[in-house]
């Protein structure tokens, strides 16, 4: 590693120049999925491009905070810049602990983010037009139905679609259930039930498809040029999205993770009880079922009508 003139980087004193060099061994060193390396692989590649487009080989705090902002004049969307800025902090964790360079990043902010729902829910109605505009004379339409409706029913998101096998449905205490890998797992140690309507339209479409092994994917692509392999998420998102366009709903806040909205608002409009809904939607942390609670009681408000009553 080039060695240049010291500066003061207002926590320590370092000789130490952070170049491409320092990437390839923070990822060599980091213990995680492969999905996550890569992630923070092309995270980290955009800080020091920003790095070489300014000419900073002994980054400041002052640096990171110009970059935050770079990003955000960039357009870059808030829960992006907040895993840029993650990423920022991991690496300079490192090299501090290294002995490499110190911490600049430390107690560094990233964006805010609203946590209010980007995406909207339909009500049980729009999810019966959608489902009774899926023709099911073709595989592919079995196919999506029976994905569709797996997926509203169980709140499912389309990475755990995408990574299903036909021997992930299983049973268990008497009744079928789908086993899981869910986002930032790495086994399928969870499980989703499996409702008998639900049951019998994955059925269909399993009979429809032929004879496959266990450990093909429980939904497979239907196109000449990749038949018979896994939906990707970008396909699985496809689908859905042309099947609300189909029934007539064309919005970009309707999407294939609005199905999971809808899971979880139905089940709490049905009254279940907000514990029983965390465990069912997998949240780890209830405060994020709270969010559709919060939702729901400012959608059921009544103050605006109560004014307008008293006004006119």
């Amino acid at each position: 590693m080039t060695e240049i003139m010291s500066v003061n980087t207002g926590i320590a004193t370092t000789t130490q120049v952070i170049g491409a060099d320092l990437l390839s061994r923070f990822i060599a060193y980091l213990d995680a999925a492969p999905k996550t390396v890569e992630t923070y692989t092309r995270q980290l590649r955009q800080l020091f491009k920003f790095f070489a487009e300014n000419g900073i080989t002994q980054p400041t705090r002052d640096d990171l905070i110009a970059y935050k902002e770079a990003l955000r004049e960039s357009g870059h969307k808030p829960t992006t810049i907040q895993g840029y800025i993650i990423a920022a902090r991991q690496f300079f964790t490192w090299t501090e602990v290294e002995g490499i360079y110190p911490n600049i990043a430390e107690h560094l902010k990233g964006a805010r983010i609203d946590r209010e729902h980007k995406k909207d829910y339909l009500t049980a109605a729009q999810v019966k037009a959608i489902l009774e505009t899926i023709e099911r004379d073709t595989l592919t339409g079995l196919r999506d139905y029976a994905m569709l409706v797996l997926m509203v029913t169980c709140g499912l998101r389309t990475i755990e679609i995408a990574r299903a096998n036909i021997g992930d449905l299983r049973t268990a205490a008497g009744q079928t259930v789908l086993y899981i890998q869910g986002k930032g797992h790495e086994e399928k140690a969870d499980y989703v039930k499996v409702t008998a309507q639900v049951e019998k339209a994955i059925r269909a479409y399993l009979k429809a498809r032929g004879k496959a092994a266990d450990s093909e994917p429980l939904f497979t692509s239907t196109s000449n040029n990749s038949r018979g392999k896994a939906l990707t998420t970008r396909s699985i998102s496809g689908i859905v999205k042309t099947r609300m366009q189909n029934a007539g709903y064309d919005s970009e806040r309707l999407t294939a993770h609005s199905l999971r909205h809808t899971a979880v608002t139905l089940a709490l409009l049905a009254g279940e009880d907000i514990t029983e809904v965390q465990q069912f939607a997998r949240h780890a942390n209830i405060a994020t079922t709270q969010i559709y609670n919060h939702a729901l009681d400012k959608a059921a408000n009544g103050c605006a009508s109560a004014i307008a009553d008293a006004i006119f």
